[in-house]
């Protein structure tokens, strides 16, 4: 046992003594810009007040350039009625509009215009479904000791619905999202939940009695659908057995050079949205 003792700490302090810093020089990819086009209409609300934010993207580690975008053109025309909304520059990064008219079922077009280039993207505004449901249980998740919230909605029969449900609980940085299709409970009630766990990593804890969530669920395009889903994908990863990580584009292509595409998407949607309190 002495020996192997010796054998274990001549090892360790062989490991120490040839600890090294290495600098590694990490290439950065173009500057791109970042458009975060999403025009989402409250049910039973106007509608008319939308924004716009256009950024660049910056290397990883860069957390101080002020990336905000101004200059640029930005509108967005109902591709039905042939009505144009222009959003004005705030000269921050923001563009707004109060004039907005959200009409179910009709296609909509953004068009952004800087340094001399045009990016569009399409999307169809569409009927999301109003919430039948919510009540909380342990009985639904992965942990049967967690609390989790549970949320019901009808889906209509004989077509294809795409949604994204946001839970957001009071105090968390980030809101989790959770994208659903009616692939195999067509023209049924869907049932969704949400369940936290504890973990010491991230900060994350379980529900507990008298914890608010938001829920929002959003009508949403196959197509975005699909975005948000590989987006869950790469940012859930971490088992050995995951994907490799991609790069996601969205929908707003370039139209006069594709090769300098933009980061981000433009989406048109409904949504409803109740708030839960814990028991």
């Amino acid at each position: 046992m002495k020996k192997i003792t010796i054998l274990l700490i001549g090892l360790v302090s062989v490991l120490f003594s040839c600890e090294e810093v290495i600098d590694v020089e990490l290439q950065d990819g173009p500057v791109r810009l970042v458009i975060e086009a999403s025009l989402d209409w409250e049910k039973g609300t106007v509608g008319n007040d939308q924004i716009i934010k256009l950024r660049t993207s910056t290397p990883y580690f860069d957390t101080q350039t002020d990336t905000s975008v101004t200059g640029a053109s930005v509108e967005v025309i109902n591709l039905d009625t042939n009505e144009v909304f222009v959003f004005q520059d705030q000269n921050n990064g923001n563009y707004t509009t109060d004039a907005f008219v959200p009409i179910l079922n009709n296609t909509y077009q953004l068009t952004v215009i800087y340094n001399g280039e045009v990016y569009q993207g399409t999307e169809t505004l569409l009927l999301a479904p109003d919430i039948n449901t919510i009540n909380q249980s342990i009985e639904d998740g992965f942990d049967d000791e967690n609390l989790e919230v549970n949320v019901y909605f009808d889906d209509p029969e004989d077509e294809e619905n795409y949604y994204l449900l946001k839970y957001y609980e009071e105090g968390d940085l980030l809101s989790s999202l959770e994208d659903v299709s009616d692939e195999f409970v067509n023209g049924n009630e869907i049932h969704d939940f949400y369940e936290k766990e504890d973990d010491e990593d991230s900060g994350e804890e379980a529900f507990v009695p008298g914890d608010v969530v938001e829920i929002t669920l959003y009508a949403i395009s196959e197509r975005y659908y699909n975005y948000i889903k590989i987006l869950n994908e790469q940012t859930d990863s971490g088992d050995p057995f995951s994907t490799t990580p991609v790069q996601i584009r969205g929908n707003c292509v370039n139209q006069t050079n594709q090769n300098n595409y933009a980061f981000g998407y433009f989406r048109v949607t409904q949504y409803v949205k109740e708030v839960y309190t814990f028991e």
